[in-house]
């Protein structure tokens, strides 16, 4: 989400050395893009510098502005201390002091923080540094590496064989509350191979191994398969969303991978709000059941997860096939209006 600001930023500052400091995590969804003129990790991880490692450096780059992303004080505290002359962030968790241009963030008139797009406060970021408006449209890149994984991917598994690919995302690093449950991914997965001949790829994460295998297990179904029996990266997963014809997930990272690659996507909400991670992306749909005890945006629910769990397969597989359809007719207009190819004629003759 924070693409199309990082994307203005390179733009307005077209000759200025710009460097991306962020969680070693966070580096794979950045790879292959062409804004940063260098990469500096931070945290935890082999190749991450410590925190005031990172202040060290930032002092020796002389850093002209700081635009923080993140609303967390360490992140304040190392541009501090890092000597960046222009530091630019929300006044939140008390760090306004640390700051040069503290932003309030959106409040309601008592003071409560209100539910609103993260695109847009990562756009405003932008444009307290100079920047015209950023557009509203996400934008990932693959490297040759990541695309040659995912074509191994679909050889070994057959996928060339199907007219449509639907990648299936049933994780979620927020925590349990955003999960849908693994029986109802499984029959969505059956559905899809039964009704509409798709092939289906179930996607996940190093410790989500097991969720994509028993999904795959219960569906029961040849067309399905799952993305963990294959040597996993950030850059897989990417390449996958780029070439699926559609993308089911929970509200978690990959969601935004299919804005990113303007690919068409449904999305599951449970516990979250909805217009936290709104990103105005045309070819989405927003599913989320509304019950009493929600939206509660806690990691695990107390209760019976109700409203995960009344979201059913039926549901999601009409808004799957409902987006399908939309983009096959598309592409059918395209065509027509292309009209016959050079070769027809030829054939013709």
């Amino acid at each position: 989400m924070a693409t199309p600001a990082v994307r203005a930023l390179r733009r307005h500052f077209s000759s200025a050395h710009i460097i991306g400091i962020m969680k070693h995590y966070v580096a794979g969804v950045f790879e292959a893009s062409p804004w940063f003129d260098a990469i500096e990790l931070t945290g935890a991880g082999s190749k991450a510098q410590s925190f005031l490692e990172m202040a060290r450096r930032l002092q020796r780059h002389q850093i002209d502005l700081a635009v923080l992303f993140p609303n967390s004080f360490r992140s304040a505290l190392i541009a501090r201390l890092g000597g960046c002359r222009q530091r630019i962030g929300y006044a939140r968790y008390g760090r306004s002091f640390l700051l040069t241009n503290a932003i309030p963030p959106v409040r309601d008139g008592r003071g409560r923080l209100t539910p609103s797009p993260i695109i847009d406060a990562y756009n405003l970021l932008a444009q307290e540094a100079g920047c015209p408006l950023p557009s509203w449209q996400m934008e990932l890149f693959t490297t040759p590496d990541d695309e040659a994984a995912a074509d191994s991917v679909w050889r070994k598994t057959g996928l060339t064989a199907f007219r449509e690919v639907v990648c299936l995302n049933p994780g979620a690093a927020f925590g349990a509350a955003k999960y849908w449950p693994a029986d109802h991914f499984a029959e969505l997965a059956r559905n899809l191979g039964n009704d509409r001949a798709c092939g289906v790829l179930v996607l996940c994460g190093p410790t989500e191994k097991a969720l994509a295998r028993k999904i795959v297990e219960a569906a029961q179904h040849t067309s399905v398969f799952s993305l963990g029996e294959h040597p996993l990266s950030l850059g897989l997963i990417k390449a996958c969303i780029r070439r699926a014809d559609l993308l089911v997930t929970t509200d978690s990272g990959p969601r935004h991978f299919a804005a990113a690659f303007d690919k068409p996507v449904v999305t599951l909400f449970g516990p979250t709000h909805i217009a936290w991670t709104e990103t105005y992306h045309p070819r989405a749909i927003h599913l989320q059941r509304k019950v009493e005890c929600g939206p509660c945006q806690l990691r695990v629910c107390p209760l019976d997860h109700r409203c995960m769990k009344e979201l059913t397969p039926a549901e999601v597989l009409k808004a799957a096939i409902h987006l399908l359809n939309q983009t096959n007719a598309a592409t059918a207009a395209q065509i027509g209006k292309q009209g016959p190819r050079e070769q027809d004629s030829h054939d013709a003759a």
